[in-house]
């Protein structure tokens, strides 16, 4: 019998570190629909495909293929056979992914397979409507959000870890941009799930937030 763990909340709240820490621990299979947005995303983006041209995105994703497999426990995202792990993770895809989740034939290929998944394994996903579209049946539902400012704090220092330039006020500028257009897209909008138990992550270690999480589960 497989159990799910739906994580929703905003850009930059921690889903995806919580979510992966949790499955190790309960041993359970992470799905990171972000990462699947992400890929489709790029697709378009080769494509030559603008952020407000619906109609070429809605033709452009019934041709790209996206999957998930596991190798040595890490998650690989596979775009048209092509492992694009190190390629999703930028600005510009992140935007296009926000621009393009809103659409309604990119949500239907990728839920069907977020949902094919559940239901085989046992699961933690999260992403921005786990808990309301994609596993509305999930055993445990939780909204994970912290203040746009600590969010921008946690996305600098990612970015700069890695080397890159950016500006904090830039990043939390897009950031409540972002949550704005999650929050009022048409389409499987951004919103805690009735039954979804709200968890402030910004004063809060990660170990905390998972741990919380964890206490939640009855499987």
């Amino acid at each position: 019998m497989s159990y799910s763990i739906a994580i929703d909340g905003p850009a930059g709240a921690g889903k995806s570190t919580i979510a992966k820490l949790i499955a190790k621990k309960k041993g359970y299979i992470y799905i990171d629909t972000g990462a699947m947005y992400r890929a489709m995303a790029l697709y378009f983006i080769e494509s030559g495909i603008k952020a407000g041209e619906q109609d070429k995105i809605s033709e452009a994703a019934a041709e790209a293929d996206v999957t998930i497999s596991y190798e040595n426990g890490e998650q690989i995202v596979w775009l048209n056979g092509r492992n694009v792990n190190g390629l999703i993770r930028t600005e510009e895809v992140s935007k296009m992914a926000s621009s393009s989740s809103a659409n309604k034939d990119v949500r239907k290929k990728l839920v069907e397979l977020q949902q094919a998944l559940a239901q085989k394994e046992s699961v933690v996903m999260d992403g921005r409507d786990i808990g309301t579209c994609v596993l509305p049946n999930a055993n445990v539902k939780i909204y994970l959000t912290a203040s746009s400012h600590v969010r921008a704090v946690r996305r600098y220092e990612e970015l700069s870890a890695k080397g890159e330039s950016c500006s904090l006020e830039v990043i939390e500028k897009d950031i409540i941009e972002r949550d704005y257009q999650d929050m009022h897209r048409e389409i499987s909008p951004l919103k805690q799930a009735e039954d979804a138990v709200l968890l402030d992550s910004s004063d809060m270690t990660i170990e905390e937030v998972a741990d919380a999480i964890i206490n939640l589960c009855k499987g």
